[in-house]
C-alpha cells in the first residue's frame, strides 16, 4: 500500500515539475513576428514587442524591421507604470517627454558607469568613432557623459520634494523624507516601484503618499530637461536645430 502511494506521489511530483518547467519556458516564448532570431530565455523577464520604426524627411514613417519582423524590449519601471494606471482606468501619471528623460537618464549612467571595464563596448564615442579623429575619440566621450549626468544630478538636487514634505508624518508613519535623488534613482535605475520606495523607507502605503511621491518624480524628471526658453512655439530658421538640453 506505502509502495503505491509512494508511487503516485512520484508521479504527481514529476506531472507537478513538467507543468512548472513549462511556464517557465512560456514565460521566456518569443512571439512569431519577432522571428527565430531572437532566442527564447526566461531569465530575460518580462518584455514587450515593439515595432522599429524609420522615420523619414518628409515627417512619414515605415516599418523599419529586419523583414518585417519586430522586436521586443525588456519592460522597466515606467512601463509598470502604464500596467497599473491602465488598470485603474487612469493616464499614465508621467508624460512622455519625462518617461523619454528617465530612460535616458538610466541608459547613460549605466554606460558612463560601463566605460572603465575591460573589453566593453562604449556607444557614446563622440562622432560615432574611437579613433580620435576631428570627432573626438574614446575619453572625449567618457568625460563629455561625465559632464552630461554632473549636471543632471544637479538638476534633481539634493533636497526633498514640497509635495513629499507636505504629507505629514502621522500620515505617513513616519518623519523619514524620501529625497528626490532617491526617488529618481531607484525608480529609473533600480527599476523600483513607487510602493517599494514607500515600503524601504517604512512609509504607510496610502494614496497621498503614492501621489505625492509619483508628482515630485514628474517635477525632477521635468528639471532635467533643462529650464523652459521662451514660448512653447518656436520658429526654426534654416539650418537651426533645437535647443540642446545641455545648454545652461
Amino acid at each position: 500500500m506505502s509502495a503505491r502511494i509512494s508511487t503516485q506521489q512520484r508521479a504527481e511530483q514529476r506531472e507537478a515539475e513538467a507543468v512548472r518547467i513549462a511556464r517557465v519556458r512560456a514565460r521566456g516564448h518569443v512571439p512569431d513576428a519577432c522571428g527565430s532570431e531572437i532566442p527564447e530565455a526566461p531569465a530575460r523577464g518580462a518584455f514587450r514587442v515593439v515595432e522599429p520604426v524609420q522615420h523619414g524627411p518628409d515627417g512619414t514613417s515605415r516599418p523599419s524591421g529586419y523583414r518585417g519582423r519586430k522586436a521586443i524590449r525588456e519592460i522597466d519601471a515606467f512601463d509598470r507604470m502604464a500596467v497599473q494606471a491602465l488598470r485603474a482606468g487612469k493616464p499614465h501619471p508621467l508624460t512622455a517627454s519625462q518617461i523619454a528623460m528617465g530612460r535616458y537618464y538610466r541608459d547613460l549612467t549605466e554606460r558612463h558607469a560601463a566605460s572603465g571595464m575591460r573589453g566593453a563596448r562604449y556607444d557614446g564615442l563622440v562622432g560615432g568613432s574611437g579613433s580620435g579623429g576631428a570627432g573626438g575619440g574614446y575619453m572625449d566621450a567618457v568625460i563629455r557623459d561625465g559632464r552630461r549626468l554632473a549636471l543632471l544630478h544637479a538638476r534633481i538636487g539634493s533636497g526633498v520634494s514640497l509635495k513629499v514634505r507636505r504629507v505629514r508624518p502621522s500620515v505617513r508613519g513616519t518623519r523619514v523624507n524620501i529625497p528626490d535623488r532617491q526617488l529618481v534613482d531607484q525608480i529609473c535605475l533600480s527599476e523600483q516601484s513607487v510602493s517599494e520606495i514607500l515600503e524601504r523607507a517604512n512609509w504607510a502605503l496610502s494614496g497621498t503618499a503614492r501621489r505625492s511621491c509619483t508628482e515630485a518624480l514628474a517635477e525632477a524628471l521635468e528639471r532635467m530637461m533643462g529650464p523652459a526658453r521662451g514660448q512653447v512655439l518656436q520658429v526654426a530658421h534654416f539650418g537651426d536645430g533645437p535647443q540642446s538640453i545641455w545648454a545652461a
